[in-house]
C-alpha cells in the first residue's frame, strides 16, 4: 500500500512540477506534510544533497525521498511516479506538437507556462531559505535565538564569494560542504 501511495505522490509532483527539478520542491514539502514520511529536516538534508550530486534534482530528490520512506524498491518507485507523468506526455504530444508547432496559441501556451515555472522555483527558493535560516517557531518568543547567524554569515560570505571570484559552481558547492561538515563535527564532538 505505501508503494502505490510513494507512486502516486511523485506522480502528482511530476505532473504539476513544471519547470524540473527545484519546482519539485513545493510538492515534496507538502508530501513531507500530508505523510509524514520525512521530517522538514529531512527535506533539508535531500535538497542538499540532491543539489550537491550529479543529476536531475528532482529526480535525485524522489529517488532519496523514496529510499528514505521505504529503501531500494521506495526510491524506485519514487523516482518511476516522478518520470512517468513527463514520458506520458511527451509520447502524447510529440506527433501532434509537431503538427502545431506553427500554432499562436501552442506558443503562448509554452510562454504562459514560463511564469508558473519561475513562481514554483522562488517558491521553493523561498522556502528553502526560510527552513535553512530562521526557526519560525522561535520567531515569537526569542527573536534573536529564531535566526541561524552560521548560516547567513556563510550565505553572505558565499554571496561575497560567488560575486568577486568567477569560480565553477562546484568549487562553492564543495566549499560549503566542507564548512557545514567542519561545522556538524565541531557541533557534535565539541
Amino acid at each position: 500500500m505505501i508503494l502505490i501511495r510513494l507512486f502516486c505522490e511523485f506522480f502528482k509532483a511530476g505532473l504539476f512540477a513544471i519547470g524540473g527539478g527545484l519546482a519539485t520542491l513545493p510538492f515534496l514539502q507538502e508530501i513531507s506534510q500530508s505523510t509524514g514520511w520525512f521530517t522538514q529536516q529531512d527535506l533539508m538534508d535531500l535538497i542538499a544533497i540532491s543539489e550537491s550530486t550529479p543529476g536531475a534534482i528532482g529526480v535525485n530528490a524522489a529517488t532519496y525521498a523514496g529510499f528514505h520512506t521505504y529503501g531500494l524498491i521506495g526510491g524506485v518507485v519514487a523516482t518511476l511516479g516522478l518520470i512517468a507523468p513527463s514520458i506520458l506526455i511527451i509520447l502524447l504530444i510529440s506527433g501532434v506538437l509537431e503538427k502545431f508547432r506553427d500554432s499562436s496559441l501552442v506558443q503562448h501556451i509554452f510562454y504562459g507556462l514560463r511564469p508558473a515555472s519561475t513562481g514554483l522555483i522562488a517558491s521553493a527558493g523561498f522556502s528553502v531559505v526560510l527552513a535553512t535560516l530562521v526557526s519560525v517557531t522561535k520567531l515569537s518568543s526569542d527573536p534573536a535565538g529564531a535566526f541561524n547567524w552560521f548560516g547567513i554569515v556563510l550565505a553572505a560570505g558565499l554571496y561575497a564569494a560567488i560575486r568577486k571570484w568567477n569560480r565553477h559552481p562546484v568549487v562553492y558547492i564543495g566549499a560549503s560542504a566542507l564548512i557545514g561538515i567542519a561545522s556538524g563535527y565541531l557541533h557534535l564532538f565539541g
